[in-house]
């Protein structure tokens, strides 16, 4: 049941994200899902605190989208991989979102992510909802859901085991697939920063993982890459310095072997 038809019906209440299921039950898919979004979530971070001052932003994970009222609930939702909501609070109502309820909070999110484990035909599916007074029998194909339920501005289909990502943009109400800028980059202009492929090793995984640029190209470090990348500036001035002090020492000596206090010059 779609938002309008309940209101046709004369439904008055609609249930909020303490009276919907937070989980639809199903397992993560692999073990790669948790590291990939720690990657996407922590390296991003800095430029949205940039962008939301006010910490006015949510990431959700596996999290629930509800988009309309179902029998049973979990029916009328999707749980992308990684997505991004901008310009809505952080608590909503003072208390932690058990999942997204669209009817309460209005915003959709700006990119949704899926991440591939089986051959992609599930992040593909465009199957519409049936026609009224059809009998639902086959669930709404996700892509379906967010190209023209939920209306989230990009999209994008990760597959580790081709090392690639299909990103879709929303465009005249219909997803049309992104090419590639010259660095092999998708360009997510609202947020100023690029999705790719970076082949590395994260979490004891030599992987290809997808992570983001900014405009200029330069990768978007985590906080780990971030701290390593100080220490080892922090090293190269202190042996900088070493170097410098070594010399300083050698002329001093040489002034003292002709018999000039260098401490007086």
């Amino acid at each position: 049941m779609t938002i309008a038809k309940t209101f046709e019906l004369g439904v008055t209440h609609l249930p909020d994200h303490t009276e919907l299921p937070e989980s639809d039950g199903t397992f993560v898919k692999n073990f790669q899902e948790l590291p990939q979004s720690i990657i996407l979530t922590d390296s991003l971070r800095p430029i949205l605190q940039q962008i939301h001052p006010d910490g006015r932003y949510r990431i959700g994970q596996d999290c629930g989208i509800y988009w309309r009222l179902t029998d049973p609930p979990e029916r009328g939702a999707e749980a992308p991989d990684w997505f991004y909501v901008p310009n809505v609070s952080p608590l909503l109502n003072g208390e932690v979102r058990r999942s997204y309820v669209l009817w309460k909070e209005y915003v959709a999110p700006l990119i949704v992510l899926e991440f591939v484990s089986g051959n992609g035909s599930e992040e593909r599916d465009r199957t519409p909802p049936p026609e009224a007074g059809q009998a639902e029998e086959q669930k709404v194909g996700k892509f379906w859901v967010y190209e023209q339920a939920i209306r989230v501005p990009f999209y994008g289909i990760y597959e580790v085991k081709k090392a690639a990502v299909e990103m879709y943009h929303l465009e005249d109400n219909c997803y049309q697939q992104m090419s590639v800028n010259e660095r092999g980059h998708y360009p997510i202009p609202q947020l100023g920063v690029e999705l790719g492929i970076w082949q590395g090793e994260y979490d004891e995984m030599n992987l290809p993982w997808l992570r983001w640029w900014d405009s200029k190209g330069n990768l978007l470090l985590m906080g780990e890459e971030r701290a390593e990348g100080e220490r080892l500036r922090a090293e190269k001035e202190r042996l900088r310095a070493d170097r410098e002090k070594q010399r300083a020492d050698i002329l001093a000596e040489q002034l003292r072997q002709m018999g000039i206090d260098p401490d007086e010059l």
